[in-house]
């Protein structure tokens, strides 16, 4: 799950991380009464929405009068903010975060993050921080510099004042530094996170470190452990039907195809998504069931997959193990006949009750195409949805 930077600010805040003062807004009006509250001479006026480059993309203005943060409040809201990583339809900004202008001398990179191949969690730093850090990343690596947490110990002193020196700290500021540091990785083991960042890390000019953005994003299977983090989920930042889905508890992530797929387990759906591209195709989704998937769930997840437009054709594709074949069978019929199916279907089935699978659906009636196994399969649904 991920929260907005006001939100991942106020989390921070607690582990004693700085940050400017700000105010989030839902309106012209409140924007012009934030900037009033905060006073001063600079305001920065901060699209929010679960994506970063908003600089880039004209989501992050500096108003140096109030009648400036009224003008810029007001082109924002509203506004369909296109980034890198909103894809070419950008989202629509329905938040801003009204902040205090800083004095900025430096700006720097600081983030947390699970590395999956020394399978420990790894605090990530550079002097090249801002807007163009994955940049960085990809051109000159040598400039992220790297510490890895004990989950005991946590982010020590000795790897705080090293990163900091690592990426341009003064020795006056290292102390404030490692401080900042070690509150990031308190507040990411603390709450789940799965990712913590501040980019930029600012040194001011009077010396100070403090977090000018945050980004945050959670574990979703930890989230019962944390309600506060819960209240905080937007639901107009995130894809129709993936919420849909999570009612059903559905594992679904949209993608751009026009194959929908539904699999049982999640190597399998990743292996089933590799073969449709195999065979010239792209799929519209990533669909696991699960392991113990009812036929309401089956229907549910039928349903989702055919809200989708895009969809030219639908690939069931199960192994029967605890998930039994007659199951998604019965799911497979009441779902067709509910929504009155109106593209081609595939199934291939293997495992348990795999013969009493096929006589359900062959005996529905429905104009489903069989297929014996992966390959067959995808090269059958790619057919079907181009019409052949």
């Amino acid at each position: 799950m991920k929260i907005h930077e006001y939100q991942a600010k106020e989390v921070l805040r607690k582990y004693g991380v700085p940050t400017p003062r700000g105010i989030p807004c839902f309106s012209i009006e409140e924007a012009v009464e934030a900037a009033r509250k905060l006073g001063g001479k600079v305001w920065v006026v901060k699209a929010q929405i679960h994506a970063g480059g908003r600089g880039k993309g004209g989501g992050v203005k500096v108003a140096k009068s109030p009648d400036e943060v009224k003008t810029w409040a007001g082109k924002i809201l509203g506004m369909q903010l296109v980034t890198h990583q909103t894809g070419p339809e950008g989202q629509k900004v329905r938040r801003l975060l009204i902040e205090e202008g800083a004095d900025i001398k430096k700006e720097l990179y600081v983030g947390i993050v699970v590395d999956r191949v020394t399978q420990k969690v790894c605090v990530m730093a550079s002097s090249e921080g801002g807007m163009d850090i994955e940049e960085v990343a990809a051109k000159s690596p040598e400039k992220i510099h790297k510490a890895f947490l004990d989950p005991e110990e946590g982010l020590t002193d000795a790897d705080g004042d090293a990163l900091a020196r690592a990426i341009g700290v003064p020795d006056t500021a290292v102390a404030r530094a490692r401080a900042v540091l070690q509150g990031l990785a308190r507040a990411f083991w603390d709450t789940d996170a799965s990712l913590a960042e501040i980019n930029p890390l600012i040194l001011t000019g009077p010396g100070e470190v403090v977090a000018l953005d945050a980004k945050m994003n959670f574990d979703d299977n930890a989230l019962f452990r944390h309600p506060e983090i819960t209240a905080m989920r937007d639901l107009d930042e995130e894809d129709p039907y993936e919420i849909e889905a999570s009612k059903h508890d559905l594992s679904y992530i949209s993608l751009d195809g026009n194959i929908g797929c539904m699999v049982n387990g999640a190597g399998l759906a990743m292996a089933t998504m590799d073969t449709i591209k195999l065979y010239g195709a792209e799929p519209a989704n990533f669909l696991d069931v699960g392991g113990g998937a009812t036929a309401d769930k089956v229907t549910a997840a039928f349903k989702i997959m055919l809200s989708n437009a895009k969809v030219k054709a639908i690939l069931v594709n199960i192994f029967g193990g605890i998930m039994k074949c007659d199951t998604i069978a019965s799911g497979i019929v009441t779902a067709a006949k509910e929504v009155k199916l109106g593209v081609p279907l595939v199934v291939r089935m293997k495992g348990t009750n795999e013969d009493l699978g096929r006589k359900i659906l062959a005996d529905s009636g429905l104009p489903i195409i069989s297929a014996d196994n992966m390959a067959q399969a995808a090269e059958r649904v790619v057919a079907a949805a181009k019409g052949k």
